[in-house]
């Protein structure tokens, strides 16, 4: 039986393109290195180290890549406020880039509730408690060794900020490194009879009667470089009593340290804060009379009790 002449021609056809399908895979796979590529210096060594790098950031381990190469570390100082700080460390677990939470536990000879935090668990971000020997404000300002981010978000045992506030300004802290960037503003001006006033945007300056004007920002909300915590260390020994005999005013002594630190390092028109103005900032216990309600009343108890100024050997500073 003859076979026709276009059934040849067919077959010639598709014998030519895979013949050149085969050509060109062979020129691909030559171009490729070794897969036992001394040093993993090929394609197999450069997977394997991708996977080696994306490992879990909760188990305390760097990540290389460009986007998650900084971190931070939440330093929350309690007392008496455990059923809060319990949904504060269940909501926080939710906020990227966050390193580990450390808790400074200020209730001298009682428990943590480490335990019962375990028993919730597994939990992505770790929580490590350090439990103090005596109640005292300065307590959360220490250099904690567990501390090796150089971000730190400062909250106080009450209030919580919702997961894209922290998220935006820990992008606003990473382009002011050296200052403090939080949430919560205040002010201070100096009355004729040279006493600070004190208080929130509603104080008036009597320079330039205006209100929209902050010098500093409070550390209870707040993100600042760690070696601000060293540098509190550092402060004289009047500054420390003062904070301890009045069990406040640490917000503001940090304040006055970082703005004279920046004047040191030839920033002097560079104030201490940087104030992002939250969309959701809660206070979780309404009727905490602690501390909150004082700092929001502008008058001039606050500044003139924390002789901050004496402690500095300073006549006045300014913040702003």
């Amino acid at each position: 039986m003859r076979i026709p002449r276009c059934m040849g021609f067919r077959r010639t056809y598709l014998v030519w393109p895979i013949l050149l399908l085969l050509l060109v895979g062979a020129a691909l796979t030559a171009l490729l290195p070794p897969a036992d590529d001394q040093g993993g210096r090929g394609v197999l060594g450069v997977l394997r180290r991708a996977t080696s790098q994306k490992v879990n950031p909760a188990q305390g381990y760097r990540v290389d890549s460009p986007e998650e190469e900084q971190r931070f570390t939440i330093i929350i100082q309690t007392y008496n406020r455990t059923d809060i700080l319990l949904k504060l460390l269940n909501h926080y677990q939710a906020v990227p880039h966050l390193q580990r939470v450390i808790i400074v536990w200020n209730n001298i000879g009682e428990q943590t509730p480490l335990k019962l935090w375990n028993s919730l668990g597994p939990h992505p971000v770790p929580v490590v408690f350090k439990e103090q020997t005596s109640n005292r404000m300065r307590n959360r300002l220490q250099p904690f060794p567990e501390i090796d981010t150089d971000a730190v978000l400062m909250l106080d045992d009450d209030t919580l900020v919702s997961v894209p506030d922290i998220s935006f300004a820990f992008s606003v802290w990473k382009q002011f490194p050296d200052q403090i960037v939080g949430f919560v503003p205040r002010k201070h001006v100096s009355t004729p009879g040279g006493v600070y006033s004190y208080g929130s945007f509603e104080l008036q300056d009597p320079e330039t009667a205006g209100g929209d004007k902050y010098s500093m920002v409070l550390i209870g909300a707040a993100f600042f470089h760690r070696r601000y915590l060293q540098l509190f260390q550092d402060q004289p020994q009047a500054v420390h009593t003062l904070v301890d005999e009045t069990q406040n005013c640490d917000d503001i002594v940090t304040n006055f340290a970082v703005a004279l630190y920046l004047r040191s390092t030839g920033n002097i028109n560079k104030p201490s804060g940087v104030f992002v103005k939250p969309v959701d900032l809660r206070n979780l216990e309404k009727d905490a009379n602690i501390w909150l309600p004082q700092l929001c009343q502008p008058q001039e108890s606050r500044l003139s009790s924390c002789q901050i100024t004496d402690c500095f050997g300073l006549k006045e500073d300014r913040l702003q």
